[in-house]
């Protein structure tokens, strides 16, 4: 099987492609800019995805089996001040994909996201009925309305709040800005009154890789299952790397003027993706050991 990745450059790409390379796959790595992984076993292409004679010249020059597309906007305070450059990642470059799909006859599996949903109610299911109250969670609604009405063969997977280390990382998360910021003596301000299943990156890849193993179609929840708030990861993340919780203040929603709206509850029901793709992630103390052993 030969896989390409778009964004291979990120967080969740960069664990693709280990994962895909350990497992014997054919994998092309897809990113703007240079290699920032830099291993052996897979090829490195440089592309942009907005870019449709790009992405239409790289995947007929690899004819792979299946594209998993990594690469989006998620910065999602940015995706509401910066529309057109949010819709042009996180929309057009998916109509892209799914003409050039359609020309070499693959699988496409794009992932999704939690914030698809108002977070009136959590955990969700795969049939729950999105209503995005973020410019992030409509483009990425709309991405999601692109693959039902193609005529590819096609695979959602959406996730919630992933965490994990690697290498040049241009942004951070959750895990490891709290760590960092403890580690410097910094007091921080964390909310109680959200609540999400976070995931480890590397069970996150796992989860697109049994979907393209099973060539397994339609919408699969692939996240961690431990429902938390941030406050709790925060206080859990302090625990486990031996850092001082009492620089960690709970707050809440309505203290903190971000520029988008995030959902209250989200979290989701995997059921789906263990019944039929065998999907078993790690608890979130077993994440933060997974990503120690890395530090």
């Amino acid at each position: 099987m030969k896989i390409l990745i778009t964004g291979s450059n990120g967080l969740l790409g960069q664990k693709l492609v280990k994962l895909l390379v350990s497992e014997g796959i054919d994998v092309i790595a897809t990113s703007r800019g240079a290699d920032r992984l830099g291993l052996n076993g897979y090829v490195y292409d440089p592309m942009d995805i907005t870019d449709a004679n790009d992405v239409q010249t790289c995947i007929e020059r690899h004819t792979p089996d299946v594209v998993i597309n990594t690469a989006a906007m998620t910065n999602v305070d940015q995706c509401e001040t910066e529309r057109e450059a949010c819709y042009a990642l996180n929309v057009t470059a998916v109509a892209h994909l799914i003409a050039a799909c359609a020309s070499v006859n693959c699988h496409l599996i794009h992932l999704s996201t939690d914030f698809i949903f108002d977070g009136s109610h959590g955990p969700l299911t795969e049939e729950d009925k999105p209503n995005p109250i973020s410019y992030y969670g409509e483009s990425k609604l709309v991405a999601e309305e692109l693959l039902l009405k193609s005529n590819i063969k096609w695979s959602i997977a959406r996730t919630v709040l992933v965490y994990g280390v690697a290498m040049d990382m241009s942004r951070s998360n959750i895990v490891l800005w709290v760590k960092k910021s403890l580690e410097s003596g910094q007091q921080i301000k964390v909310v109680n009154d959200q609540w999400r299943t976070p995931t480890l990156a590397e069970d996150l890849a796992m989860g697109c890789y049994l979907i393209a193993k099973n060539k397994a179609l339609g919408i699969f929840n692939i996240s961690g299952e431990d429902m938390l708030t941030p406050y709790q990861m925060a206080m859990q993340t302090a625990e486990f790397f031996k850092l001082n919780s009492d620089l960690i203040e709970e707050t809440d929603g309505t203290k903190f003027t971000q520029t988008a709206k995030r959902p209250p509850k989200t979290g989701f029901i995997i059921d789906k993706a263990k019944s039929e793709l065998g999907y078993d992630p790690h608890g979130f103390a077993e994440g933060l050991q997974v990503l120690k052993d890395q530090l």
